[in-house]
């Protein structure tokens, strides 16, 4: 499942939160207190929506960024 619909750090920014990249090192980091991450994920709840053909089995099969975001067999 892709991290962002996995209740990652990604999926858990709002309109106005700031990110930064550092692409040499190949890193994006949230620059959001780690107490309103805590938050946010309390409140997090995965996306409801009806998914077919090829987006459902990617949802449903593919690694977070972090593992290479490939689909898993």
């Amino acid at each position: 499942m892709p991290e962002a619909a996995a209740g990652g750090p990604i999926g858990l920014l709002r309109d106005g939160d700031m990110v930064t990249l550092d692409i040499p090192a190949r890193r994006l980091d949230v620059d959001v207190p780690d107490e309103e991450l805590i938050r946010r994920r309390a409140e997090w709840r995965a996306p409801e929506r009806a998914l077919t053909g090829w987006l459902r089995r990617y949802t449903a099969m593919v690694t977070s960024g972090s593992q290479g975001a490939v689909l898993a067999v």
